[in-house]
């Protein structure tokens, strides 16, 4: 028996030996593989791919919005008979540009591996550059069935009607601005100058251009396309900024409608949190009180200059409602949270809005990169979450992070034309 016993361990010890050694290499390599695939330089490596895939998506999104353009120029200037290759085309490149940022945004947060965001990053490049060859095959068509259909004098008449048609809508630039000049303070109505006037320039660019296309047209030995394109371009543009004045003045003019609602709102909300200080023991309450001291000098400032900065007022106070839920937090009871979200809500909806206007302004004037642009589409996905939201608790959160998304991507955008400035 003890040979047996003697036989046995001789054989196992040394196989447990080698079985233990080989167990420990291969944790040793697996771990260093690991570690390799998340070294500096693995990152590295991961984020010059998400780069190059930001800037496939910048173009998708770039002709993305000239499609947008002139799928609606098509129509108003060939009344629907066109072919509908470039309405196809839009909307599947906006399912790619859409979805591509989002995945953009999931390999641009912290702490995702490099190789996910390697795999990723080659998936939205990949999509983007099918969606950019399928946008310039319509374009191709959509210019094919132009050149066969229609003639250059009938496309500058045409075109002469849709600046006509811009000009009617956008009626005097001047006139909104002066109306914002005289009531509110310059930062509030800076955006809607700085649009009419770039506005006003594109409609007289694209008359200018239109004059040159009508010359060229009469002569048949000379081509009007070029100066065509480049007149269809800048009303394009025109249309834009026009959209951002109009946009600007209307927002500033509901902020100066809401402000006073909003500051009795803010004050009521204070007042009731002072009454759950009584109930809190003493470190909560000490802790609580000071930060309503800090609150009430801080919604006093914000009402001094309230009537000529409406808008920067309502951004305010929808900032010191959110520092004073996290100043009551659990204090705060279900029934309580809801009711102060409902009278909370309807300012950071307005603040998210304005800091939304904004932020698409700076990206559309910036040349933005992925970044900024990513961030503007998710704070449009939260302002939309904010409104559909049954529960206001939950439509007011979605509210506060479009705020800030839009906050964010506006810093970007204003970055890049700093940096390329």
């Amino acid at each position: 028996m003890p040979e047996f016993v003697g036989t046995i361990l001789a054989w196992l010890v040394p196989a447990l030996v080698v079985f233990g050694v080989t167990a420990i290499a291969i944790a040793v390599i697996a771990w260093g593989v690991r570690r390799a695939r998340r070294s500096p330089r693995a990152r590295a490596a991961a984020d010059q791919v998400r780069v190059r895939s930001g800037a496939a998506l910048v173009r998708l999104d770039d002709e993305v919005t000239d499609l947008d353009l002139e799928v609606g120029l098509s129509g108003a200037l060939y009344g629907g008979g066109a072919p509908g290759s470039l309405r196809r085309a839009r909307l599947t490149a906006q399912h790619v540009r859409d979805e591509s940022f989002d995945e953009y945004r999931r390999i641009s947060a912290p702490g995702v591996l490099p190789d996910d965001v390697r795999r990723s990053a080659a998936r939205i490049e990949r999509r983007a550059e099918e969606a950019l060859r399928l946008i310039a095959s319509a374009r191709a068509e959509h210019s094919a069935w132009v050149a066969a259909n229609v003639s250059a004098a009938s496309q500058v008449e045409a075109a002469r009607r849709h600046l006509a048609e811009l000009r009617a809508t956008m009626g005097d630039p001047a006139a909104l601005v002066a109306d914002l000049s005289a009531r509110f303070a310059e930062d509030e109505w800076r955006d809607a100058s700085r649009a009419a006037h770039s506005a006003a320039v594109e409609a007289a660019e694209a008359e200018r251009l239109l004059d040159a296309a009508a010359a060229r047209a009469a002569d048949p030995s000379r081509s009007a396309l070029s100066e065509l394109a480049a007149a269809e371009r800048a009303l394009r543009q025109a249309e834009a900024d026009a959209r951002i004045l109009e946009e600007s003045h209307r927002l500033v003019l509901q902020a100066a409608q809401a402000v006073p609602g909003e500051l009795e709102a803010a004050r009521a909300a204070l007042r009731h949190a002072s009454v759950v200080r009584e109930h809190l023991d003493a470190p909560d309450a000490e802790r609580l009180g000071a930060e309503l001291t800090a609150l009430h000098a801080e919604l006093t400032k914000i009402e001094a200059d309230a009537s000529t900065r409406p808008s920067r007022t309502v951004d305010g106070i929808a900032r010191l409602r959110s520092r004073l839920d996290l100043a009551l937090g659990d204090a705060h009871t279900a029934q309580q949270r809801i009711r102060g979200a409902r009278t909370a809500l309807p300012g950071t909806l307005a603040a998210a809005r304005s800091a939304l206007a904004q932020a698409e302004a700076s990206v559309a004037h910036s040349q933005a990169g992925a970044d900024a642009r990513s961030r503007l589409k998710s704070a449009e996905h939260e302002l939309a979450a904010a409104r559909q939201a049954a529960d206001p608790v939950a439509a007011l959160d979605a509210a506060r992070r479009a705020l800030r998304d839009a906050e964010d991507a506006k810093a970007l955008a204003d970055y890049s034309r700093i940096a390329r400035a």
